[in-house]
């Protein structure tokens, strides 16, 4: 296993959705964007009023994937981050010995590696350690808070058992299931660490590589969801007895706004 200091959510938008994807994200979670960086400005920070950040955007047309192809929809892939820049290379390579593969090793330090089942992540180092508290929103809704603060790899069926050994393994998290509901498990998050991973073994489904989504906690749901609507979000589906709402954000990339207590993530 390696050690998990950090946990960092890239949205990894395409060009026509760059900007509405930044705005509606940043409105969503109350956060300014930072000021763009990187060789072709391609790269930028949520940045929260209080705490460090875990939530960035990149737009991908600038960077394209280590196989060559630039991707047209919108996706996210993890940032792993490591205690020290020397750390980066004896986890890629735990990393591969558990079933991983690298596909990218940066000049910047950095190395990009695929999940057994085809989820992007990064090894990366980078000095975070204060997670952010939630969101308070008032309206005509009443108050509530919100955060987002769980990150869901959707996984075809097939791959399942394989993945979620992966990230056991590798983050050395206590890897948990739901007797209730078999198609999910998640991983034990240590304190600190400011997104949780699920792990949702899809139905019949085309997609043959892991791919993921972003997930909300929220103190009211109803509310939570009406507030994303009039930002440009478009409900999809709505699960009274799972405790989750589907979205789709202005790019089309799907997330859920749930139950849980957001500041335990908890289901209350």
């Amino acid at each position: 296993m390696i050690r998990v200091m950090w946990l960092t959510a890239f949205l990894d938008l395409p060009p026509d959705g760059h900007g509405a994807g930044s705005r509606f994200w940043s409105a969503v979670t109350g956060y300014a964007v930072s000021p763009a960086r990187g060789e072709d400005a391609e790269f930028m920070t949520l940045l929260p009023p209080a705490g460090d950040p875990f939530v960035k955007v990149q737009r991908t047309v600038a960077v394209r994937r280590p196989d060559g192809s630039s991707p047209d929809r919108p996706s996210i892939h993890l940032d792993v981050h490591v205690p020290t820049a020397a750390d980066i290379t004896p986890a890629a390579e735990t990393a591969v010995s558990l079933g991983g593969r690298i596909v990218h090793r940066s000049p910047h330090g950095y190395v990009v590696l695929h999940s057994p089942g085809g989820l992007t992540f990064c090894l990366v180092h980078e000095r975070l350690r204060e997670r952010p508290g939630p969101s308070r929103w008032s309206g005509d809704d009443g108050d509530h808070e919100s955060l987002v603060d769980q990150v869901c790899l959707d996984i075809p069926a097939d791959a399942f058992a394989t993945e979620c050994t992966f990230w056991a393994d590798l983050t050395g998290w206590e890897l948990r299931t739901s007797a209730a509901h078999p198609e999910l498990a998640h991983l034990a998050r240590p304190d600190g660490i400011p997104l949780r991973l699920l792990l949702q073994r899809l139905g019949d489904d085309p997609r043959d590589v892991v791919t993921a989504h972003l997930d909300l906690a929220s103190s009211d749901r109803g509310a939570e969801t009406r507030r994303h609507e009039r930002l440009g979000a478009v409900v999809e589906q709505v699960h009274p007895a799972l405790g989750w709402t589907v979205l789709a954000d202005p790019t089309g990339a799907r997330y859920c706004i749930t139950d849980r207590d957001p500041r335990t993530g908890l289901v209350p």
